[in-house]
């Protein structure tokens, strides 16, 4: 199975750098005048002449733009219209003034060139927020680390796009044909379905700024859900031999998007809640045994009751090695989602109907790789290192086995906001599982002097459990055991297939039409038979693909569901869960007095990063990861990129869009 696996990423690997090739190869001399002619000269083509969009050769437009190419057929046929330009006389104004044609074809060449380089951003757009990605981890990204690439593509493209928009107004204003910007060209570019593309762009371009995204992040999130009307005015408007340009990033989005559908359709059995006092959660949910993902992983969580649309990522703490039937996640109680989440699970609530997808993250995260680990975190930063150190716990049961020493630096703003180191060691560890275990911990209290003195009982670690329900299962992957491999299936045969009836439909529907003397088939027809078939390819054969897996994995998830369904119902109860208010644990003592022999804590001081860093131990390697606000995060890595200590490895994750 191995084998294989490595077979299916090559092929992507060769498929995506061909794909890479061709962009690179249309906009060289080669292409032009070596390529163009071959392709123009095909069989295909030249019997086929007026479909000019089928050509490969006019992949290119930039370089033989049809509106200016004189023997055009849709160019003959706007000449009649009386909407072209021959090119052999000047073009004036309403008010007989005359308009240089030579600087106004430069001025409107300017505007095309800034769509075309807009067009090459979409090219790439979509790959960032494609979660469970073929191509990302081949460069060793998730869609969590990238999403960065697809806020910049996203701002440089709005930004091209508007420009494209301006310069066309200008011109139109400059020819007196204003009235264009409304124009539905049946055989030519539809300039409406641009104008109102751009529309929708410009909505959702600026409420994704940070001051919309960070401060009101619902308004954010709703406006970006017009995506999809977004790309349907689009590729009317740019034309289908374009949209087949992006069409890899935008099939793989889109297979992404229904498999994630189809696994959000389960509700996830939701086994317990903790409550810190810090205000934060932490959701413990059933999974079955083929979940398995790496350290510093995330899951989203969908809650009907709180919102019908929204979908929040959190942090996983657990490890799928040494939690074999749960997985856990924590939750920083901050805007109004999960501030609804909180009081929900505050109050008597014996059951929660949540659905999840995923989890997300690297393919591979060898916590083991250096000789030493210092993880610094700010805050609700800490809870992906948790999973690191209970990785590092599954490892030690290894006899052989070599363990880095772990130095956790973490900084919080509240003496009570240390109530997260209670969640570093599962409730069901055991002395032998952390004897080998070398953790350090320097907990720094930034805005308090000193230890209260009183601690409030209603800010006690509290501990809730929750009734199965008839329809809760366990979180299992959307395709069963092998994912990777069977997503692969899903994309090769949606492709193919796309390809199978594209191509039949233009030879028995599209071709008849366009064969006929005088006329062309309707260019937002053509763009809209290629959305239609896409999205009913990928359909048909993620929709195939998963119920195939979900019959041949039915008697599992018998089992798991049967599993879930006879744990016990324990009462919700309250305790004195965290280690620093004083009070005696009778239960996970040994997480406890680990814990507290582990760390030092200091109040009133941010933690001296340079001094902790250079004062590294020994010549060894050392990892560096660092979680938490963006300040720290730069300073960090201007540390360990100052040359000064050459043995520091640094590695950020962030989780801020």
């Amino acid at each position: 199975m191995g084998d294989m696996r490595s077979l299916v990423k090559m092929l992507m690997v060769v498929l995506f750098l061909g794909w890479i090739f061709i962009w690179i190869m249309i906009s060289t001399d080669l292409y032009k005048s070596k390529w163009t002619p071959k392709l123009a000269k095909h069989e295909s083509c030249a019997t086929h002449s007026s479909n000019d969009v089928y050509c490969g050769s006019e992949l290119c437009l930039f370089a033989y733009p049809e509106e200016t190419n004189p023997t055009s057929k849709r160019m003959e046929i706007k000449r009649e219209n009386g909407k072209g330009n021959n090119g052999d006389e000047p073009i004036g104004d309403s008010n007989g003034h005359r308009v240089d044609l030579f600087s106004v074809a430069k001025f409107r060449a300017f505007g095309l060139r800034m769509g075309y380089v807009g067009h090459y951003c979409w090219a790439f757009l979509f790959f960032p927020v494609t979660r469970a990605s073929t191509i990302l981890p081949l460069v060793g990204l998730t869609s969590e680390s990238s999403i960065k690439y697809h806020i910049w593509l996203g701002h440089v493209s709005n930004f091209l796009f508007l420009v494209h928009t301006v310069v066309f107004l200008i011109y139109w204003a400059m020819t007196n044909q204003l009235m264009e910007t409304f124009a539905w060209n049946p055989t030519y570019v539809s300039n409406l379905a641009g104008t109102i593309a751009m529309v929708i762009g410009i909505a959702m371009w600026v409420t994704s700024l940070p001051s919309y995204r960070r401060k009101k992040f619902e308004l954010f999130f709703y406006t970006h859900q017009l995506y999809g009307l977004y790309i349907i005015f689009y590729v009317m408007h740019v034309g289908d031999s374009w949209f087949c340009m992006i069409l890899p990033n935008i099939f793989l989005f889109f297979i992404d998007r229904y498999l994630r559908f189809l696994q959000s359709t389960k509700r996830s059995r939701l086994v317990s809640a903790k409550i810190l006092p810090s205000d934060n959660l932490e959701l413990t949910f059933a999974k079955t045994s083929g979940v398995h993902y790496t350290p510093t992983s995330i899951l989203f969580l969908h809650v009907p009751s709180i919102s019908k649309l929204q979908w929040h990522p959190f942090t996983i703490t657990s490890s799928s090695n040494l939690e074999k039937d749960t997985l856990s996640v924590v939750i920083r109680r901050q805007g109004s989602w999960t501030q609804k989440l909180y009081t929900h699970l505050s109050s008597s609530i014996d059951s929660l109907e949540v659905s999840t997808e995923g989890p997300y993250g690297p393919n591979s995260f060898d916590v083991s790789r250096h000789g030493s680990l210092i993880l610094v975190g700010g805050g609700s930063g800490v809870t992906p290192f948790i999973s690191v150190i209970r990785e590092l716990i599954f490892q030690s049961q290894n006899p052989s086995a070599k363990l880095p020493n772990v130095l956790l630096v973490c900084a919080f703003k509240h003496y009570h906001d240390l109530a997260f180191l209670d969640l570093i060691f599962p409730s069901d560890i055991s002395v032998s599982d952390i004897s080998k275990l070398n953790l350090r911990i320097e907990a720094y209290i930034t805005r308090e002097d000193k230890k209260p003195e009183t601690t409030d009982d209603h800010r006690l670690l509290q501990t809730k459990w929750f009734k199965p329900q008839p329809l809760d299962c366990p979180i299992s992957p959307v395709l069963g055991p092998n994912n990777f491999l069977w997503l692969g299936v899903v994309i090769l045969s949606s492709f193919f297939m796309f390809l199978l009836l594209i191509g039949i439909v233009t030879r028995y529907y599209v071709y008849p039409v366009d064969h006929n003397t005088g006329k062309i088939y309707n260019f937002s027809y053509r763009a809209l038979w290629d959305m239609f078939l896409g999205s009913v390819c990928i359909f048909i054969s993620s929709s195939i693909v998963f119920l195939w897996r979900k019959k041949q994995n039915k008697e599992g998830d018998k089992e798991s569901k049967k599993q879930v369904q006879s744990v016990e119902f324990q009462t919700p109860t309250s305790s004195p869960g965290s280690w620093f208010h004083g009070h005696e644990r009778e239960l996970e003592s040994v997480p406890y007095q680990s814990i507290v022999q582990a760390t030092s804590v200091h109040f009133g001081s941010k933690p001296n990063l340079k001094k902790i860093l250079f004062e590294a131990e020994g010549s060894e390697d050392v990892g560096v990861m660092v979680c938490g606000p963006r300040k720290m995060r730069h300073e960090v890595a201007k540390i360990c990129s100052s040359g000064l200590a050459k043995n520091l490895h640094f590695e950020a994750i962030s989780f801020n869009w």
